[in-house]
């Protein structure tokens, strides 16, 4: 038996495919997914997925969301989302350095402005310790 796992940010389909379990870091903790999951409606946090498949592994970094599971598909909606190919080391340390240097200037931010710096830095540094995991 398998799940179809999808994950959907703002900018499209990030990932899409059939596989055999889920496990992702919700804000109660990490859940993993297997096929014949009960029905379930969870809030993400930030952090990493891993997807097993076809006996390997695959990882990716996630901002927060939302994850639903019903029957054997699994549905995330999360701000971003990244697989750890595709995640470029250099452009990761410059949004580090840019979200911290605004945050440096926090006084003239608007507390909307600081949370989005926030959450920049935050998926960024778990894009980065994804990376060095590898």
């Amino acid at each position: 038996m398998s799940i179809q796992l999808e994950i959907v940010t703002p900018h499209g389909k990030v990932y899409d495919e059939t596989v055999d379990s889920v496990v992702m870091p919700t804000t109660t903790g990490e859940v993993g997914i297997m096929p014949g999951h009960i029905p379930l409606l969870t809030e993400l946090q930030a952090g990493e997925i891993a997807v097993s498949k076809s006996g390997g592994v695959d990882h990716l970094a996630v901002s927060k969301g939302f994850a639903q599971c019903i029957g054997d598909k699994v549905s995330i909606l999360a701000e971003n989302a990244i697989s750890e190919d595709d995640i470029d080391e250099a452009e990761v340390a410059e949004a580090i350095a840019r979200a911290q240097e605004a945050l440096k200037n926090a006084k003239e931010m608007s507390e909307e402005e600081i949370a989005l710096m926030e959450t920049t830095v935050q998926y960024a540094s778990i894009q980065q310790l994804l990376k060095k995991k590898k």
